[in-house]
Protein backbone atom coordinates (compact mmCIF):
# COMPACT_ATOMS: atom_id res chain seq x y z
CA UNK A 1 0.00 0.00 0.00
CA UNK A 2 1.04 3.27 -0.48
CA UNK A 3 0.11 6.69 0.97
CA UNK A 4 -1.48 9.10 -1.89
CA UNK A 5 -1.36 12.56 -2.35
CA UNK A 6 -4.16 14.55 -1.56
CA UNK A 7 -5.23 17.31 -4.24
CA UNK A 8 -6.30 20.63 -2.68
CA UNK A 9 -8.98 23.39 -3.62
CA UNK A 10 -8.68 24.81 -6.47
CA UNK A 11 -6.95 22.10 -8.49
CA UNK A 12 -9.04 21.52 -11.61
CA UNK A 13 -9.32 17.59 -10.75
CA UNK A 14 -11.45 18.27 -8.33
CA UNK A 15 -14.11 20.59 -10.63
CA UNK A 16 -14.38 17.57 -13.02
CA UNK A 17 -17.06 14.87 -13.31
CA UNK A 18 -15.41 11.61 -12.68
CA UNK A 19 -15.92 8.43 -15.31
CA UNK A 20 -17.75 5.50 -14.35
CA UNK A 21 -15.62 2.40 -13.48
CA UNK A 22 -15.39 -0.12 -16.60
CA UNK A 23 -13.47 -2.51 -15.43
CA UNK A 24 -12.94 -4.29 -11.25
CA UNK A 25 -9.41 -6.17 -11.33
CA UNK A 26 -6.39 -5.68 -9.23
CA UNK A 27 -5.00 -2.57 -9.76
CA UNK A 28 -8.36 -1.50 -8.58
CA UNK A 29 -8.38 -2.81 -5.55
CA UNK A 30 -4.74 -2.21 -5.16
CA UNK A 31 -5.81 1.63 -5.63
CA UNK A 32 -8.71 1.32 -2.85
CA UNK A 33 -6.07 0.28 0.01
CA UNK A 34 -4.29 3.26 -1.15
CA UNK A 35 -6.98 5.38 -0.78
CA UNK A 36 -8.04 3.34 2.72
CA UNK A 37 -4.73 3.90 3.70
CA UNK A 38 -4.69 7.89 2.95
CA UNK A 39 -8.02 8.62 4.43
CA UNK A 40 -6.99 6.64 7.91
CA UNK A 41 -3.28 8.39 7.73
CA UNK A 42 -4.95 11.81 7.52
CA UNK A 43 -7.82 11.73 10.36
CA UNK A 44 -10.35 11.77 7.35
CA UNK A 45 -13.99 9.48 7.71
CA UNK A 46 -14.08 9.50 3.50
CA UNK A 47 -12.26 9.99 0.39
CA UNK A 48 -12.91 10.29 -3.03
CA UNK A 49 -10.55 9.05 -6.03
CA UNK A 50 -10.61 12.64 -7.04
CA UNK A 51 -9.15 14.11 -4.28
CA UNK A 52 -6.15 11.77 -4.59
CA UNK A 53 -5.81 12.44 -8.66
CA UNK A 54 -8.17 9.92 -9.97
CA UNK A 55 -11.17 11.01 -11.60
CA UNK A 56 -13.21 8.03 -11.57
CA UNK A 57 -15.91 6.98 -9.86
CA UNK A 58 -14.74 5.71 -6.82
CA UNK A 59 -15.10 6.57 -3.12
CA UNK A 60 -14.10 5.15 0.41
CA UNK A 61 -15.62 5.67 4.24
CA UNK A 62 -15.50 4.49 7.73
CA UNK A 63 -17.15 7.11 10.30
CA UNK A 64 -15.08 5.22 12.82
CA UNK A 65 -17.42 2.26 13.40
CA UNK A 66 -14.64 -0.15 12.30
CA UNK A 67 -16.46 -0.79 8.96
CA UNK A 68 -14.88 0.82 5.73
CA UNK A 69 -17.55 1.06 2.95
CA UNK A 70 -15.79 0.82 -0.63
CA UNK A 71 -18.25 2.36 -3.01
CA UNK A 72 -17.46 1.89 -7.21
CA UNK A 73 -19.69 3.84 -9.45
CA UNK A 74 -22.06 4.73 -6.18
CA UNK A 75 -25.56 6.37 -6.98
CA UNK A 76 -27.88 8.18 -4.84
CA UNK A 77 -31.66 6.51 -5.80
CA UNK A 78 -33.37 7.59 -2.83
CA UNK A 79 -33.12 10.96 0.21
CA UNK A 80 -35.56 11.88 2.77
CA UNK A 81 -35.90 14.70 5.59
CA UNK A 82 -33.20 17.34 5.75
CA UNK A 83 -30.44 18.63 8.11
CA UNK A 84 -27.74 21.22 8.44
CA UNK A 85 -24.83 20.49 9.98
CA UNK A 86 -20.87 21.39 9.95
CA UNK A 87 -18.72 19.52 7.37
CA UNK A 88 -15.04 19.59 6.52
CA UNK A 89 -12.57 18.39 4.01
CA UNK A 90 -9.20 16.56 3.45
CA UNK A 91 -9.13 18.93 0.30
CA UNK A 92 -9.82 21.84 1.84
CA UNK A 93 -8.02 21.82 5.49
CA UNK A 94 -8.51 24.27 7.86
CA UNK A 95 -12.09 25.45 7.11
CA UNK A 96 -15.14 24.25 7.67
CA UNK A 97 -19.13 25.21 7.26
CA UNK A 98 -22.78 24.59 7.90
CA UNK A 99 -24.46 22.36 4.74
CA UNK A 100 -28.08 21.06 4.50
CA UNK A 101 -28.10 17.16 3.64
CA UNK A 102 -30.75 14.63 3.22
CA UNK A 103 -31.14 13.38 6.83
CA UNK A 104 -31.34 9.25 5.33
CA UNK A 105 -30.24 7.86 1.84
CA UNK A 106 -30.45 4.64 -0.42
CA UNK A 107 -27.70 4.07 -2.75
CA UNK A 108 -26.79 1.76 -4.83
CA UNK A 109 -22.98 0.57 -5.72
CA UNK A 110 -20.43 -1.93 -6.64
CA UNK A 111 -18.22 -3.71 -4.64
CA UNK A 112 -14.24 -4.49 -5.02
CA UNK A 113 -15.64 -8.01 -5.92
CA UNK A 114 -17.94 -6.78 -8.69
CA UNK A 115 -21.24 -7.52 -6.26
CA UNK A 116 -23.93 -5.05 -6.56
CA UNK A 117 -25.06 -3.80 -3.13
CA UNK A 118 -27.62 -1.51 -2.20
CA UNK A 119 -27.41 0.78 1.47
CA UNK A 120 -29.94 2.68 3.40
CA UNK A 121 -27.86 5.33 5.87
CA UNK A 122 -28.79 8.04 8.47
CA UNK A 123 -26.92 9.98 10.08
CA UNK A 124 -23.59 10.47 9.48
CA UNK A 125 -22.80 7.89 7.16
CA UNK A 126 -25.97 9.23 5.27
CA UNK A 127 -23.88 12.86 5.33
CA UNK A 128 -20.82 11.43 4.44
CA UNK A 129 -21.64 9.63 1.57
CA UNK A 130 -23.34 12.53 0.01
CA UNK A 131 -20.10 14.82 0.51
CA UNK A 132 -18.01 11.88 -1.32
CA UNK A 133 -20.45 11.68 -3.96
CA UNK A 134 -20.71 15.44 -4.50
CA UNK A 135 -16.77 15.24 -4.91
CA UNK A 136 -17.59 12.80 -7.59
CA UNK A 137 -19.95 15.33 -9.77
CA UNK A 138 -17.17 17.75 -8.80
CA UNK A 139 -18.97 19.52 -5.68
CA UNK A 140 -16.57 20.44 -2.95
CA UNK A 141 -18.49 21.27 0.14
CA UNK A 142 -17.47 25.07 0.10
CA UNK A 143 -19.73 25.81 -2.97
CA UNK A 144 -22.65 24.48 -1.33
CA UNK A 145 -21.53 25.80 2.56
CA UNK A 146 -24.30 28.05 3.91
CA UNK A 147 -21.20 29.95 5.89
CA UNK A 148 -17.35 29.03 5.85
CA UNK A 149 -14.95 29.73 9.05
CA UNK A 150 -11.13 28.68 8.92
CA UNK A 151 -10.31 26.53 12.51
CA UNK A 152 -7.17 26.04 13.03
CA UNK A 153 -5.85 22.12 14.87
CA UNK A 154 -5.10 22.60 18.32
CA UNK A 155 -1.10 21.42 18.49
Amino acid sequence: MALLEIEKAGAPILKQICDPVKKIDGKLRSFLDDMAETMYKSDGIGLAAPQVGRSIRVVVIDIREGKLLEMINPEITSKEGAAVDSEGCLSVPGIFGEVERSEKVTVDYTTRYGKRRKLEADGLLARCIQHELDHLNGILFIDVAKNLRQETPEP
